[in-house]
């Protein structure tokens, strides 16, 4: 079968399988209601509804003593304690909750259709920073991305090239006219703007020089931190000092026509940024990072002319709005290709939360014990490869770019090991304990919201719909629903489901139906085809 590489809104069938697969790649873990919805609303319905930045809540103190502040309370503009040792205690705390706050937010994806938690772990690959020099300046970054992952590229560039948070991560905040630091110019030619292309010659590149990355830092000097971990600052901030500044004339080499960018003192980074965005090849560097984190990690010679192209000329026609380039690409033909479906291995994002979310979980328990719970979760992200706030370089995850192997680098004889685990202990034994609550997978809440859910047959179809983007084969299915009847005929499930729902909080009726979706979801997540999106 040909695929299709035309950017044309998609006319073709729109049915819970395109449907499933926008969610599945917009979210972490879309439930079956959510496909269904967006079945019935229409594709054009469904992504502008994506298009929507979600909302949600400060993070919160858990740790009264290493706060400053009360269990309970926000910490995002609290000082830190004045004693050395209790200053680290208290950023590893205040770390800890936003780690925690970070999963929340991802786990309420339940509760609307948004690309907002998507596209902030996008931009989090895509600059690569770790953020755990000071908390309060970690949050405030993440919010920077999470504000404005549907917004204007150039503009987030030079928002994060003074952030705090960059500057220290990139050395940016020793970078003076005195002693000059590449650090951070490298990685915004190289990384975050441009890409380096092919090496011509040494020091040269396909779209800079080695002499691009001297001017660029010293247009880049003067900014400084202050507040870092303070205990009277109550943000971490960054600010420009003139006299760490070099103003001189700063000339570009003929890759950026030899611009001239003359003293400007601390607005001089946005006119270099201006000059990097004039050339055509930042918009297509960044529309193949949408693309192989959206569509498919593979970049043809077709691919790179019929699609990456026309999104460039988009991204540059409307002065690099990425909103309007990621609808045009989830609105094409080629977006909704069959030979995309399932073509990426999950991201322990994707996989953690495909159970969580798909099968409608969440703590509903304190702010204390909901939060530690969140915080076990990014454990169990670390664990399968994936420290949101830690990237393991400043290139972000391999799985984005290393060829040929990319998303397959998710799996390995141990993190298959390890995913199998976590989904069994959530699953079918005691899942997260906290505080003598526990979070695991029932299952019932998403056995109830299923269309029909007294027909074993209609049961099995939803569960295959909403966790498996390929389908399955006859025979997986078959052994799929022998699972949930207990291998007795389907009649018997449709009395015992009536029973429970004549009286559901008798356990004798409830812990039976508990017991076998829990069992017919853990045969399905042991599935192969469960873990590709």
């Amino acid at each position: 079968m040909s695929v299709s590489y035309s950017l044309n809104p998609y006319t073709g069938q729109w049915t819970i399988a395109e449907a499933g697969h926008l969610l599945r790649r917009t979210m972490f873990g879309p439930t079956y209601k959510q496909m269904a919805d967006a079945t019935t609303n229409g594709m054009h319905a469904t992504v502008s509804s994506l298009m929507n930045i979600s909302a949600t809540n400060l993070p919160l103190s858990f740790h009264d003593d290493e706060h400053l502040v009360q269990a309970g309370q926000t910490w995002v503009n609290s000082v830190y304690p004045t004693d050395g040792e209790k200053r680290n205690l208290s950023n590893n705390a205040r770390m800890r909750s936003l780690q925690a706050w970070i999963m929340q937010n991802i786990n309420n994806e339940q509760d609307g259709l948004s690309i907002t938690e998507k596209m902030t772990f996008f931009w989090q690959n895509h600059f690569g920073t770790t953020t755990n020099a000071d908390a309060r300046g970690a949050y405030d970054y993440v919010i920077l991305l999470r504000n404005n992952a549907l917004g204007n590229f150039k503009q987030l560039v030079k928002d994060v090239t003074v952030h705090p948070i960059m500057l220290v991560f990139l050395n940016g905040n020793t970078n003076s006219v005195q002693s000059p630091n590449e650090n951070y110019a490298r990685e915004l030619l190289e990384l975050f703007t441009i890409g380096k292309g092919p090496q011509i010659g040494t020091g040269d590149y396909t779209h800079y020089t080695e002499y691009d990355i001297s001017e660029c830092a010293k247009v880049l000097t003067g900014y400084r931190n202050n507040g870092y971990r303070s205990d009277t600052e109550t943000s971490f901030y960054s600010y420009f000092d003139e006299k760490k500044h070099n103003d001189t004339v700063k000339t570009l080499s003929n890759k950026f026509g030899n611009a001239v960018i003359q003293p400007n003192g601390e607005n001089e980074y946005k006119d270099l940024i201006d000059i990097i965005f004039q050339q055509q090849e930042v918009s297509k560097y960044i529309c193949r990072k949408l693309y192989r984190f959206f569509v498919s990690s593979e970049i043809s010679d077709e691919v790179e002319s019929q699609i990456i192209s026309t999104l460039a000329t988009t991204l540059r026609t409307n002065n690099y709005e990425i909103q309007l380039v990621l609808e045009q690409l989830l609105k094409s033909e080629h977006f909704y290709d069959i030979s995309h479906r399932g073509c990426f291995i999950k991201s322990p994002l994707d996989m953690i939360f495909s159970i969580w979310n798909g099968t409608e979980t969440k703590p509903n328990y304190d702010f204390n014990t909901n939060y530690q719970m969140f915080l076990s979760i990014y454990g169990n992200c670390t664990t399968l490869d994936l420290s949101f706030l830690a990237p393991p370089s400043v290139a972000g995850w391999p799985v984005y770019y290393q060829a040929p192997v990319f998303t397959r680098l998710w799996l390995n004889a141990s993190l298959i090991k390890s995913r199998v685990d976590i989904i069994n202990w959530w699953v079918l034994y005691k899942g997260i304990s906290k505080n003598d609550k526990r979070l695991n997978v029932i299952g019932l809440d998403f056995l109830n919201n299923l269309p029909n859910p007294e027909n074993a047959n209609t049961v099995i179809d939803c569960m295959i719909k909403t966790f498996l983007p390929k389908g399955t084969t006859d025979a997986q299915r078959e052994n799929l629903r022998l699972v949930l009847t207990n291998e007795l005929p389907n009649f018997e499930w449709t009395i015992q489901y009536n029973e429970y729902l004549d009286a559901p909080n008798d356990t004798n009726f409830s812990d039976p139906i508990s017991v076998q979706i829990k069992k017919t979801l853990t045969t399905l997540f042991s599935l192969p085809e469960f873990q590709t999106i």
